[in-house]
């Protein structure tokens, strides 16, 4: 585990961070919005205000989605948090994704979904409310 400067912890270092940007994520973007488990969320930078899409994977109950932060405080979970709403491209559809909040490991509740549960025990994750 590779801590990060803010209050989550990463399992990747860095490098791998990257590889994964530059290489692994422009396939993901065409094919994850099609695939069990996978979506796009499409976010603002909070500096920038340049539009990015972010390949993630997503769990869901009912009306709550949740994205496991295993690579720590990202850049585009900061965007959509200081955003306060994202776009989550997922299963052919756009999902308007609001109230987005970070839960620190061990503060899942019983509606987030069970597997982002069992992944909050050691991760944090971040929540969404969808309209």
């Amino acid at each position: 585990m590779v801590t990060t400067n803010g209050s989550l912890p990463s399992y990747f270092p860095k490098w791998m961070d990257r590889a994964g940007e530059r290489y692994l994520n422009p396939c993901m973007r065409r094919v994850a919005p099609s695939l069990p488990g996978y979506a796009v969320i499409e976010h603002v930078g909070r500096k920038s205000g340049k539009r990015y899409e972010t390949p993630v994977s997503v769990f869901r109950n009912g009306r709550l989605f949740a994205v496991v932060l295993l690579h720590g405080e990202t850049n585009w979970a900061r965007n959509v948090i200081a955003a306060g709403q994202a776009q989550l491209r997922y299963r052919g559809g756009t999902v308007t994704l609001r109230n987005p909040r970070v839960l620190q490991p061990h503060q899942a509740t019983t509606d987030v979904p069970r597997i982002a549960q069992l992944a909050n025990r050691a991760a944090g994750i971040i929540a969404f409310d969808t309209t």
